[in-house]
């Protein structure tokens, strides 16, 4: 699933080519992607209406348009807006006024369209926790009183801390030189400030390079992200850590896959 530097890096890729371009159709080829409203009134809020302004929040993207609606597009684990789009593989084609498509495509259907008059009346919107870059050190920390969950878990938590998945989980633990199972509410204040250091620059980063490409995510215009060349453990199971040569471990947690270095971790 797209986390928080793919959604954003799609942000800002959207922001160059759409802001102030209108909506002239809707071609809807998939309805089951549209969670709300029905097919017929999607597609009648949207005709005609000029983008104003592209918002992220944690994983979901929302194009705001200038009739008051709100777009909120969630990518799930297969989901993918594509501009220019060519309608070959998109579940609904945004027609627009430059004569290209903003295509979904979304091969297993996972994806959600939601066409609102508030975003923030979504229900998964009003649970979700902070946003890592963000945060303060202070509220971090009271963030962690009474939780004795293993910390991976906790970072992908979305009503703890919004936007971390797997992946980040994974490498932001390594340069904390956290293990993945070590219980939350025995992280040392040094250990927390380092956390919080760690999830800033590692987001940091990952979008600085477009994301990570791994199964399904691409950019907006088709091209991988680069992130995945940096990646310090995910993946990495049985190669040498690049800090001490270990090799890397896989192990499940929470039922996910998570790889870690057993000698750098702690």
């Amino acid at each position: 699933m797209p986390e928080l530097p793919e959604v954003e890096t799609i942000k800002r890729d959207l922001e160059k080519v759409l802001l102030g371009k209108q909506i002239v159709d809707v071609c809807i080829h998939n309805p089951k992607v549209i969670r709300q409203p029905s097919a017929d009134k999607f597609k009648k809020g949207l005709m005609g209406a000029v983008i104003k302004n592209i918002l992220r929040k944690a994983k979901v993207l929302i194009i705001e348009f200038s009739n008051g609606k709100f777009l909120a597009v969630h990518l799930k684990m297969t989901g993918q807006l594509v501009y220019p789009g060519d309608g070959t593989r998109s579940r609904v084609s945004f027609h627009l006024s430059d004569g290209r498509n903003l295509d979904f495509n979304d091969q297993r259907l996972f994806g959600e369209l939601h066409l609102l008059d508030d975003w923030r009346h979504l229900k998964f919107i009003q649970s979700l926790g902070p946003e890592p870059l963000e945060v303060n050190l202070g509220q971090f920390k009271e963030m962690f009183s009474s939780k004795k969950t293993k910390i991976k878990p906790l970072l992908m938590d979305q009503t703890f801390i919004s936007g971390i998945g797997n992946i980040y989980a994974a490498e932001i633990l390594f340069r904390a030189r956290i293990h993945p199972e070590r219980p939350a509410n025995r992280l040392s204040d040094q250990e927390k400030e380092l956390l919080l250091k760690e999830i800033k620059d590692t987001l940091k980063e990952a979008i600085h390079c477009g994301g990570s490409s791994i199964d399904d995510y691409i950019r907006l215009s088709g091209e991988p992200g680069s992130y995945v060349k940096h990646h310090k453990v995910y993946g990495r199971q049985g190669q040498p850590c690049l800090t001490c040569k270990t090799p890397i471990k896989r192990t499940v947690l929470g039922g996910r896959g998570t790889f870690f270095c057993p000698k750098c971790q702690k």
